[in-house]
């Protein structure tokens, strides 16, 4: 808590000035957020998913390898699996589909943190891993089911998203009561990464569910070489 106290203090001590309302900071997000990607030329990681519902004892895990091109389009190769054999044969594949369905260029404009899709309101500030950042609450302006209502974590120095804790704009399936969820972000040399998500939907006759997602070993491609054609 001291440091977090300490973190802001200094922030607000500094000579730069505080931007005064969500334009301004949702305008830096976005420009920042465009210059990273333009730089960004696809990566590899590794994600490991672990499903838990205490309620009936059941667990799996799943350890996958991403590869996301350029544009921004995913694929996945499962390493290996075990536990609760309903979640491997049924959940695991469903999350992975939605990835790569939400990945998709055409569909990722529709689920990005943007004007486009919400309305921001700044409500304070707070420090995240020692980083000051800005508190936005976020309303989607439609009820895609890719997007979210919550707050949003935007860091005061990079502009990048550092934390989203909300739900989901549009109830999955009528045998979910509710779903609500994390996703953090870090910095992995000059591109900020997903770090862990934790997800706990609450099923009508299943309980409570939770799902951890942790991303490490990440590697960012190298831009490619300009080709010249010479007449």
């Amino acid at each position: 808590m001291l440091s977090a106290i300490l973190a802001v203090a200094i922030w607000m001590g500094n000579s730069s000035p505080l931007l005064r309302n969500a334009d301004e900071v949702v305008a830096m997000m976005v420009a920042r957020d465009r210059d990273r990607q333009a730089n960004l030329h696809g990566f590899t990681a590794v994600r490991r998913y672990v499903l838990d519902n205490q309620a009936h004892h059941k667990r799996a895990e799943m350890l996958v390898h991403m590869k996301c091109r350029a544009d921004g389009s995913k694929e996945f190769e499962v390493v290996s699996e075990n536990g609760w054999g309903g979640a491997r044969k049924y959940v695991f594949p469903r999350l992975l589909e939605g990835a790569v369905e939400a990945a998709r260029p055409e569909v990722r404009e529709q689920s990005r943190i943007t004007p486009d899709n919400y309305t921001f309101e700044l409500i304070g500030t707070e420090s995240v891993r020692d980083r000051p950042a800005y508190v936005l609450a976020i309303e989607p302006k439609t009820s895609n089911k890719f997007l979210t209502r919550g707050r949003i974590w935007v860091d005061a120095a990079d502009y990048a998203i550092v934390r989203v804790d909300g739900k989901p704009a549009r109830n999955p399936s009528f045998w979910i009561k509710s779903v609500h969820f994390i996703h953090e972000y870090d910095k992995t040399g000059s591109f900020w990464f997903p770090a862990k998500d934790r997800s706990v939907t609450d099923a009508r006759f299943f309980g409570a569910t939770e799902l951890t997602i942790e991303y490490f070993d990440y590697t960012a491609n190298a831009a490619q070489p300009s080709v010249s054609i010479i007449p």
